[in-house]
């Protein structure tokens, strides 16, 4: 079966690792992971471009070939080069070893110059061939040029809005497929409904503040989305069960709310108001943290400055 690679930013390292795990088994349930440091090897019959195109964290990403005893290269790993008019090499040392990076790029580059009919190209090459070093283990891997990702257009924002990139994994760790659909209880802005929409999953936003409506519903218009927008508390959850499979969102700083309640005890409503059997991720401020008896949680606390720690819950 083949085997992916994919090098993780070391930011939030145990939240991009368990985005890459979540992402693989949402594709292939029979994924084999192998983590080694911030290198995790996917065995799956899922192509690595797929993974890597949703993934937040990735650096570099690419299909294995073989491991390496040495720097050997043969026929067979040339292969990938066949239709390939240009290509360069990178070395990717996560090993406690040290290496002359640039000599073993340009001794790899003159040995395949040699045996196929592809150029060197720093640039932009159609295929990009990595030697990747571990304390362990060594691997040969390569990886093709992929379009750039696209960011939706926001055209109107709010001081505080949840980062699309902590949007993104959240919605990645619960698993939403392409046709599924996502709710935002408190959607502000819409972040979570544009990162969902770019990877083909419908979503639904409900806020109470109609100025936050109208934002969010000009932010999905500009990149012609159809995400539908409710100004509701977040209790109108209940009437609209049915009509999406996941959770995701960022707990207002100050719970955005009518209510002169406690931040702590609308926090205890709101779980409450999930409906059962809904994948969920939710942030908030950790100081808000209160002991829950839900069931399979995981959290990641995330250190945004000093004075504010966000932690991201998982059910």
């Amino acid at each position: 079966m083949p085997e992916s690679f994919f090098v993780l930013s070391k930011d939030y390292l145990e939240l991009a690792t368990d985005e890459i795990i979540a992402l693989a088994k949402m594709y292939d349930r029979f994924s084999k992971i192998k983590i080694i440091s911030n290198l995790v090897i996917v065995q799956s019959k899922t192509n690595w471009n797929e993974i890597s195109k949703r993934a937040t964290f990735v650096k570099i990403s690419g299909q294995i070939l073989r491991k390496m005893s040495g720097l050997f290269l043969d026929e067979e790993n040339l292969g990938v080069l066949k239709n390939a008019k240009t290509f360069m090499c990178r070395v990717i040392n996560l090993s406690s070893n040290q290496f002359n990076t640039p000599e073993l790029e340009n001794s790899m580059g003159d040995m395949i110059s040699k045996f196929s009919h592809a150029k060197v190209n720093l640039e932009n090459p159609d295929i990009t061939v990595y030697l990747i070093f571990t304390n362990n283990e060594n691997f040969f891997g390569f990886s093709k040029k992929m379009n750039e990702t696209i960011r939706s257009n926001k055209i109107k924002r709010f001081p505080h809005e949840l980062d699309w990139k902590l949007t993104r994994v959240m919605i990645n760790l619960i698993g939403l497929k392409k046709g599924e659909t996502v709710c935002d209880p408190f959607c502000g802005t819409g972040t979570t409904l544009l990162e969902a929409e770019s990877m083909g999953i419908h979503g639904i936003g409900l806020d109470f503040d109609e100025k936050m409506c109208e934002i969010a519903k000009a932010n999905i218009k500009v990149n012609k989305y159809k995400s539908q927008i409710i100004k509701s508390e977040f209790q109108g959850l209940s009437k609209i069960s049915d009509k999406f499979d996941g959770i995701v969102t960022d707990l207002p700083y100050g719970i955005a709310s009518k209510t002169s309640e406690k931040p702590q005890e609308i926090l205890k409503k709101f779980f409450v108001s999930i409906p059962k059997r809904k994948r969920v991720a939710i942030m908030y401020k950790k100081e808000m943290d209160f002991n829950s008896k839900l069931s399979g949680l995981k959290k990641y606390h995330i250190y945004r400055h000093k004075s504010l720690t966000r932690t991201i819950l998982i059910k």
